[in-house]
């Protein structure tokens, strides 16, 4: 299932949060601690602490979407940086969604590999 969106870009907040929040408390989470406009026609993704639910907030021009997804086993691979939220293109939004390992899929061979 997708959605009927196509946001210009999603941004990741790297560090968890509590998935209690709403609309209003993720927006604020956007706007103080990763400096941008939450209305600006992007999509920003968080995460709970274990990894194992997502959250997507999307404004429109007319409102505002939000979206939950959780994983029955497994957990979703987030990316670890010093910065407050990293770009995932739209490939590497799809496999995160479905719970891929995706890092690992442009990860450059081992070149001191041997059998």
């Amino acid at each position: 299932m997708s959605l009927p969106l196509t946001p210009a870009q999603v941004y990741l907040a790297v560090e968890p949060i509590d998935m209690r929040s709403g609309v209003d408390g993720l927006s604020l989470h956007v706007q103080e601690s990763l400096g941008k406009p939450p209305c600006d026609g992007s999509a920003y993704a968080f995460r709970n602490k274990n990894s194992t639910r997502i959250k997507l907030l999307i404004w429109d021009g007319t409102g505002v979407w939000l979206c939950m997804r959780r994983l029955h086993k497994g957990r979703f691979v987030w990316p670890q940086s010093h910065d407050a939220a990293c770009v995932l293109s739209n490939e590497e939004w799809q496999w995160l969604t479905t719970g891929v390992d995706w890092p690992r899929l442009n990860a450059p061979p081992q070149s001191n590999w041997r059998v």
